[in-house]
């Protein structure tokens, strides 16, 4: 809430003004009546998708993925975010890309090949990812470590 998908999306208006290639997603809060419902992905390109929604009842099913309230909806944010992260890391290095990818949060992470996909992207010779991490709050998320640990990223605390 202190404003990293507001600032991405500036960032990444900019870029494309100035004409540089740029692809990814960001997530942003859906709300309802004033109280927020979950959040959806949203492609540069401008597709949407569902990333989670407030869930109804307090059962659980055993193949549902929660982050507190809300319930991830995998298929969804697979579908939209997979094809356009392997599209930017299959590229050619003629069309070097910035790969918007908002965020790498708990949710992202209940999905192997996301995960698979990100390190695919950091490790691809020519993308410049633009993303965002949590700051670190109780158990750490390995592959968000992991980011924020490689020599070749910088981080910016946002406030």
């Amino acid at each position: 809430g202190v404003g990293k998908t507001t600032l991405i999306q500036k960032v990444a208006q900019a870029l494309k003004s100035s004409g540089i290639p740029i692809d990814g997603f960001y997530t942003e809060e859906v709300r309802e009546g004033g109280r927020r419902t979950g959040f959806d992905v949203v492609t540069l390109s401008g597709k949407r998708g569902p990333l989670s929604r407030v869930s109804s009842d307090s059962s659980t099913s055993r193949r549902e993925y929660r982050v507190g309230q809300y319930v991830v909806d995998l298929v969804s944010f697979e579908q939209l975010v997979l094809p356009m992260l392997r599209n930017v890391s299959h590229g050619s290095d003629a069309e070097k890309k910035i790969c918007v990818i908002d965020e790498i949060g708990k949710m992202e992470l209940f999905s192997q090949p996301f995960i698979q996909a990100v390190r695919q992207t950091l490790t691809g010779s020519g993308t410049v990812v633009l993303g965002t991490i949590p700051i670190p709050k109780g158990k750490p998320l390995d592959l968000v470590e992991e980011i924020r640990s490689r020599k070749d990223v910088k981080v910016f605390n946002v406030s």
